[in-house]
Protein backbone atom coordinates (compact mmCIF):
# COMPACT_ATOMS: atom_id res chain seq x y z
CA UNK A 1 0.00 0.00 0.00
CA UNK A 2 1.21 3.52 -0.79
CA UNK A 3 2.29 5.81 2.03
CA UNK A 4 1.57 9.51 2.45
CA UNK A 5 4.34 11.82 1.27
CA UNK A 6 4.91 15.55 1.74
CA UNK A 7 6.59 18.13 -0.48
CA UNK A 8 7.32 21.77 0.33
CA UNK A 9 8.75 24.66 -1.67
CA UNK A 10 9.58 28.32 -1.04
CA UNK A 11 10.56 30.83 -3.73
CA UNK A 12 11.27 34.55 -3.99
CA UNK A 13 8.50 36.21 -6.01
CA UNK A 14 10.89 38.71 -7.63
CA UNK A 15 13.01 35.80 -8.93
CA UNK A 16 10.00 34.35 -10.76
CA UNK A 17 8.99 37.78 -12.07
CA UNK A 18 12.51 38.42 -13.41
CA UNK A 19 12.69 35.00 -15.07
CA UNK A 20 9.33 35.49 -16.77
CA UNK A 21 10.37 38.98 -17.92
CA UNK A 22 13.69 37.77 -19.34
CA UNK A 23 12.22 34.66 -21.00
CA UNK A 24 8.75 35.47 -22.36
CA UNK A 25 8.05 31.90 -23.59
CA UNK A 26 8.83 30.45 -20.15
CA UNK A 27 5.32 31.21 -18.88
CA UNK A 28 3.73 29.05 -21.60
CA UNK A 29 6.07 26.15 -20.74
CA UNK A 30 5.45 26.30 -16.98
CA UNK A 31 1.81 27.34 -16.70
CA UNK A 32 -1.47 26.32 -18.29
CA UNK A 33 -3.64 28.93 -19.97
CA UNK A 34 -6.04 28.69 -17.00
CA UNK A 35 -3.19 29.38 -14.54
CA UNK A 36 -2.03 32.38 -16.59
CA UNK A 37 -5.58 33.71 -16.88
CA UNK A 38 -6.09 33.38 -13.11
CA UNK A 39 -2.88 35.35 -12.44
CA UNK A 40 -3.68 38.04 -15.01
CA UNK A 41 -6.84 38.83 -13.05
CA UNK A 42 -4.82 39.74 -9.95
CA UNK A 43 -3.10 42.99 -8.96
CA UNK A 44 0.39 41.41 -9.02
CA UNK A 45 0.27 38.41 -11.40
CA UNK A 46 3.85 37.37 -10.61
CA UNK A 47 2.95 36.74 -6.98
CA UNK A 48 0.27 34.25 -7.98
CA UNK A 49 2.43 32.59 -10.62
CA UNK A 50 5.23 32.23 -8.05
CA UNK A 51 2.79 30.53 -5.67
CA UNK A 52 1.72 28.15 -8.44
CA UNK A 53 5.36 27.48 -9.33
CA UNK A 54 6.05 26.62 -5.68
CA UNK A 55 2.95 24.40 -5.74
CA UNK A 56 4.21 22.50 -8.78
CA UNK A 57 7.61 21.99 -7.15
CA UNK A 58 5.98 20.81 -3.91
CA UNK A 59 3.78 18.35 -5.83
CA UNK A 60 6.80 16.97 -7.71
CA UNK A 61 8.60 16.46 -4.39
CA UNK A 62 5.57 14.78 -2.80
CA UNK A 63 5.27 12.42 -5.77
CA UNK A 64 9.05 11.86 -5.74
CA UNK A 65 9.42 12.63 -9.43
CA UNK A 66 12.21 14.62 -11.03
CA UNK A 67 11.85 17.64 -13.26
CA UNK A 68 12.32 15.74 -16.53
CA UNK A 69 8.55 15.28 -16.84
CA UNK A 70 8.01 19.06 -17.13
CA UNK A 71 6.28 21.27 -14.58
CA UNK A 72 3.60 22.01 -17.17
CA UNK A 73 2.18 18.55 -16.45
CA UNK A 74 1.20 19.77 -12.98
CA UNK A 75 -1.63 22.30 -12.95
CA UNK A 76 -2.77 24.23 -9.89
CA UNK A 77 -6.42 25.17 -10.36
CA UNK A 78 -7.49 28.54 -8.99
CA UNK A 79 -10.28 27.22 -6.81
CA UNK A 80 -10.63 27.69 -3.04
CA UNK A 81 -8.82 25.70 -1.85
CA UNK A 82 -6.57 25.28 -4.89
CA UNK A 83 -6.73 21.85 -6.53
CA UNK A 84 -4.06 19.86 -8.32
CA UNK A 85 -4.71 18.52 -11.80
CA UNK A 86 -2.05 16.18 -13.14
CA UNK A 87 -1.34 15.47 -16.81
CA UNK A 88 1.00 13.16 -18.72
CA UNK A 89 3.96 11.71 -16.83
CA UNK A 90 2.96 13.34 -13.53
CA UNK A 91 -0.51 11.76 -13.75
CA UNK A 92 1.05 8.40 -14.65
CA UNK A 93 3.41 8.58 -11.65
CA UNK A 94 0.56 9.36 -9.24
CA UNK A 95 -1.63 6.60 -10.68
CA UNK A 96 1.20 4.01 -10.57
CA UNK A 97 1.89 4.86 -6.93
CA UNK A 98 -1.82 4.97 -5.99
CA UNK A 99 -1.58 8.58 -4.80
CA UNK A 100 -3.76 11.68 -5.00
CA UNK A 101 -2.38 15.12 -4.21
CA UNK A 102 -3.65 18.12 -2.25
CA UNK A 103 -1.84 21.46 -2.13
CA UNK A 104 -1.85 24.60 -0.01
CA UNK A 105 -0.39 27.88 -1.32
CA UNK A 106 0.59 31.07 0.46
CA UNK A 107 2.55 34.23 -0.25
CA UNK A 108 3.82 37.39 1.35
CA UNK A 109 5.14 40.47 -0.43
CA UNK A 110 8.50 38.79 -1.07
CA UNK A 111 8.02 35.03 -1.03
CA UNK A 112 5.59 32.35 -2.13
CA UNK A 113 5.35 28.91 -0.58
CA UNK A 114 3.46 25.67 -1.02
CA UNK A 115 2.96 22.39 0.77
CA UNK A 116 1.70 19.32 -1.06
CA UNK A 117 0.51 16.08 0.48
CA UNK A 118 0.32 12.96 -1.66
CA UNK A 119 -1.88 10.40 0.04
CA UNK A 120 -3.01 6.89 -0.90
CA UNK A 121 -6.21 6.78 -2.90
CA UNK A 122 -7.20 3.49 -1.27
CA UNK A 123 -7.58 4.70 2.30
CA UNK A 124 -10.40 2.94 4.07
CA UNK A 125 -11.64 4.59 7.25
CA UNK A 126 -10.85 2.78 10.44
CA UNK A 127 -12.85 2.81 13.63
CA UNK A 128 -13.13 6.04 15.61
CA UNK A 129 -10.28 6.70 18.06
CA UNK A 130 -10.53 4.53 21.15
CA UNK A 131 -12.72 1.89 19.46
CA UNK A 132 -11.29 -1.57 18.86
CA UNK A 133 -10.88 -2.82 15.30
CA UNK A 134 -13.26 -5.57 14.21
CA UNK A 135 -11.15 -8.68 13.87
CA UNK A 136 -14.11 -10.52 12.24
Amino acid sequence: MARAQVGIDLIEIARVERALERHPRLAARLFSEAELEYARGRARPGRHLAARFAGKEAVAKALEIDGSFGLGSIEIEGSEPPRVRLHGAAADAARERGLEVAVSLTHSRETAAAVAVASPTDISPGPPPGMPRDRG
